[in-house]
């Protein structure tokens, strides 16, 4: 990593979307607090994921990344947890069928408490606030006093987080991953009347698996099918937070972010001579860059020098999130300023946040079908430029939520009120996230199939 960099040297750096706590003694005392607290992760599984990662930079693998838009202390639970982590799984399954490459698995979970907001104010029948930025920092309580920045809360985020990862972990080598149980989840999802256009795909793991049993090859045999990698990250956007569990590599003696296996830059806050980016560039961990449509050439091959100066596969991941129909103008731009540079990303799309609307009934929501057209303009951008589209980012829960419409059980602008629990923006639900992991699979097939005519070529 950098020479001569130290973990709180972002603190002489500008700062945004991060807030000023009233009582510094209060801080002090719980940074100090942390910094004596075990890692969440260790560095060994950070350079494992880097090492996966970069096997998705080449079209060797596929980054699944999802889960909540702001992790919640109130609506903290086993239950929700594992139904989020059987999605994933059941997309992965899906995913790694149409790539026939591995799927990296990795949760917007055990520390995504942070939110950025595009004010820092919020008004609501003529009372005006400080605006919610995530359970870590202020309360979601339309009150003065909920809204008042309190260290203690990163001391509950920790202890939630490490709660996560606990039960993660339990789920991820227990026996819960085990793969003829997945498969039976999706074979669930099929069954269902509206879902029959995903039948055949389905069918067709169930014929691969037979063909596995009868050569032998099962979850008593084989380790891999009943055991999975999971992976955890979030925005470091709380960078008291970040630099509190930060901690030094005793393999390596390098800087590794002890908050999460990978960290991402937000599109608010990806100046290049801002905090952020000087925390995240002397860590480490895989890091993640999320690319709007503000993002200038010129500024992206700045970011890709300070954050990948060795330029090494896996180290950093594209996060490219511009709105459906906003693609083809912004994408190819990027693609342009990677090629010069001959720099090794990871190109991932997040079709979420650039589609965000207001519905009539005044929800924000997101349409499923804005969603996957986004998805479908990453991957038609990439097989014109020849590039390889590594990896997918959503916003989701496992839970049955109506906070995005559409899907197959068509979520009305109606449906929304019925139950709207995000804390902060709109996620896909279970049904809608396993749905869109079949239509990606088609996208990747394709990808797949244009591979081998290239081989042959």
């Amino acid at each position: 990593m950098a020479n001569g960099w130290k973990k709180s040297d972002w603190r002489a750096k500008p700062r945004v979307q991060m807030p000023d706590y009233p009582d510094a003694a209060a801080l002090n005392a719980v940074e100090k607090t942390l910094s004596q607290m075990p890692p969440l992760v260790f560095a060994g599984e950070a350079r494992q994921l880097r090492h996966e990662l970069a096997k998705a930079a080449r079209g060797e693998a596929f980054l699944l990344q999802g889960g909540d838009c702001a992790e919640s202390f109130t609506e903290f639970g086993a239950d929700n947890i594992r139904d989020t982590f059987k999605v994933m799984l059941q997309m992965a399954i899906v995913l790694t069928w149409g790539a026939k490459v591995p799927v990296i698995k990795v949760g917007r979970m055990a520390g995504q408490f942070a939110k950025p907001r595009s004010s820092g104010m919020e008004t609501v029948d003529g009372v005006e606030l400080p605006s919610y930025r995530g359970d870590i920092i202020n309360g979601f309580d339309f009150t003065p006093d909920a809204r008042i920045p309190d260290p203690n809360r990163m001391l509950q985020a920790y202890t939630q987080a490490a709660a996560s990862l606990n039960l993660l972990r339990a789920f991820s080598t227990g026996g819960y991953a085990d793969i003829h149980s997945v498969h039976g989840w999706i074979a669930s999802f099929t069954d269902e009347e509206k879902a029959t256009k995903y039948r055949v795909l389905a069918d067709r793991i169930s014929e691969a698996m037979d063909f596995m049993a009868a050569a032998g090859v099962t979850s008593d045999t084989a380790h891999e099918l009943k055991t999975v990698d999971f992976y955890t990250s979030h925005e470091a956007l709380l960078l008291e937070y970040e630099e509190a569990l930060s901690r030094t590599d005793t393999t390596t003696g390098l800087p590794v972010a002890g908050s999460g296996h990978m960290i991402w830059i937000g599109d608010r806050t990806r100046q290049p001579d801002g905090a952020h980016v000087e925390f995240a560039r002397g860590v480490q961990n895989p890091i993640g860059l999320k690319c709007g449509p503000s993002t200038t050439a010129e500024d992206l091959k700045v970011l890709m020098a300070k954050l990948n100066p060795a330029n090494e596969a896996g180290r950093l991941t594209l996060i490219a999130r511009f709105g459906a129909g906003k693609v083809a103008e912004h994408l190819p731009r990027l693609i342009q300023a990677v090629k010069e540079e001959g720099a090794n990303v990871v190109w991932s799309c997040d079709p979420m946040h650039g589609n965000t609307i207001k519905s009539a009934s005044g929800f924000k929501t997101r349409p499923f079908d804005a969603v996957l057209q986004e998805v479908k303009e990453f991957f038609a951008v990439h097989k014109a430029e020849g590039t390889i589209p590594g990896g997918v980012h959503f916003e989701m829960t496992g839970k049955d939520v109506t906070e995005c419409t559409g899907g197959l059980r068509a979520v009305s602008d109606g449906d929304l009120s019925s139950r709207y629990h995000t804390a902060c923006d709109p996620r896909l639900n279970a049904s809608q996230s396993l749905e869109l992991a079949f239509l990606v699979a088609e996208e990747l097939q394709d990808r797949r199939q244009l591979q081998r005519a290239q081989a042959v070529i």
